[in-house]
């Protein structure tokens, strides 16, 4: 018996959707990625606001496949190549740093009474935006040089260090941190042998040929193993007790390795993940949290209303003053501008802030601060950055002096 579901908020949620980069894209010089749109037409058309669309069955399922395939897509986002030598080492201690400094602001927020759970606002402000840095620095051109590289690596572990955090000290099952230390482990290990089964399948003419042949038909068989991947680590992470978003980052760092060289997928492979990602269960994720998104709850609080600037001030501090450590190697503006990066988050304090939320770990307003605190630094931080990275480039009276000199 087909049960009797209503799709019409899952209609506006769809128009929303379609919507918000449509609106972007009339105004290209808008630095803003549509993510923050999203969010924000969430709040302004759900119950905060106007109350044209609320949660139901149809969305709160659509947003936990989107949010399980943007972790995935995360995954994929992680540059292997590039996590070796001086980049590892600065990016490594600026994370160490970094965790430091939220540890220290985040418990003197604590003994003010300003906040709950310090220890989780503190993994939650050291997270960055890998997914958003990405393209930025791609669309830039600084995805190639040394500038490039140290973001990319610093946001890659920041990413990876909030994952393992989350999962290691703020789990829905009650056991204990050996326990999970032992269950993240084995659910590593998983990834090895798992990766190195589709390694060695992969090796194989006659499965190549196969999957040549069916890769584009309707069968989409990659797409379909993709799937299958994806399910397999979340399951586990959800049957080992553990956050479901580590294993589906798990399973898109494994895609990534094995495909490393991409002489053994189709070219088309990554885009279509991303097609199907991007175009049909990330937005509903982003809108959904801005369904959920709280807005009475911080306004009604005088001390959350304050805490936006607070963890906005805080972000600056957490992420960006570690990146003096790059400073030999950068230069001033650049380093400014590297910290201005890794001061830019989104996703992950918008996932993270879901789970503590429905773990009781951090109030409602908390939870809503933080994430206005994200979304203003998603428009602040990255228009500082490109202006900087913009007045540090040469001009061409100054280009021509010094093909000139050489």
């Amino acid at each position: 018996m087909i049960p009797n579901v209503s799709f019409f908020n899952l209609l506006i949620v769809a128009a929303i959707a379609f919507g918000a980069p449509l609106l972007l894209g009339f105004v290209p010089r808008l630095p803003l990625p549509a993510a923050v749109l999203e969010i924000l037409s969430g709040i302004v058309f759900g119950p905060a606001v106007l109350g044209w669309v609320a949660i139901d069955t149809p969305i709160q399922i659509l947003a936990l496949i989107g949010v399980t395939f943007l972790l995935f897509l995360a995954g994929l986002e992680i540059d292997f190549e590039r996590l070796r030598g001086r980049p590892l080492v600065l990016a490594g201690a600026g994370w160490v740093l970094s965790f430091g400094i939220a540890l220290l602001l985040s418990y003197g927020l604590g003994m003010s009474g300003l906040i709950e759970s310090p220890l989780f606002i503190a993994i939650v402000l050291t997270a960055t935006a890998l997914p958003l840095l990405v393209p930025l620095l791609k669309d830039s051109g600084e995805m190639g040089t040394p500038f490039g590289q140290i973001v990319i690596a610093a946001a890659t572990i920041a990413d990876l260090g909030t994952i393992l955090l989350l999962a290691l000290l703020f789990s829905r099952e009650a056991t204990g941190v050996s326990t999970r230390v032992l269950l993240i482990g084995g659910l590593l290990l998983l990834a090895v042998v798992i990766g190195q089964a589709i390694l060695r399948a992969e090796r194989s003419a006659r499965l190549l040929q196969v999957l040549q042949r069916l890769q584009d038909t309707s069968a989409q068989i990659r797409i379909r193993g993709a799937f299958l991947l994806l399910t397999i680590f979340v399951v586990c992470a959800e049957r080992f007790g553990l956050e479901t978003v580590l294993g589906a980052f798990i399973a898109g760092a494994i895609l990534k390795i094995v495909d490393r060289n991409g002489i053994l997928t189709h070219p088309n492979f990554r885009p279509k993940l991303e097609s199907i990602g991007f175009g049909i269960f990330i937005p509903i994720f982003f809108i959904s949290s801005g369904l959920r998104f709280n807005l009475r709850a911080l306004f009604d609080s005088a001390g959350a209303l304050v805490l936006v600037p607070i963890f906005l001030a805080a972000l600056l501090i957490i992420r960006a003053v570690p990146a003096v450590i790059y400073y030999l190697l950068l230069g001033r503006r650049r380093t400014i501008a590297a910290g201005l990066l890794q001061a830019t988050t989104l996703t992950f304090v918008v996932v993270a802030t879901q789970i503590g939320s429905e773990l009781g770990i951090v109030s409602t307003a908390t939870s809503a601060a933080c994430v206005a605190a994200a979304l203003l630094s998603v428009l602040i931080f990255p228009v500082a950055a490109l202006t900087i990275l913009r007045r540090d480039e040469p001009t061409l009276e100054q280009a021509a002096a010094l093909s000139a000199k050489s």
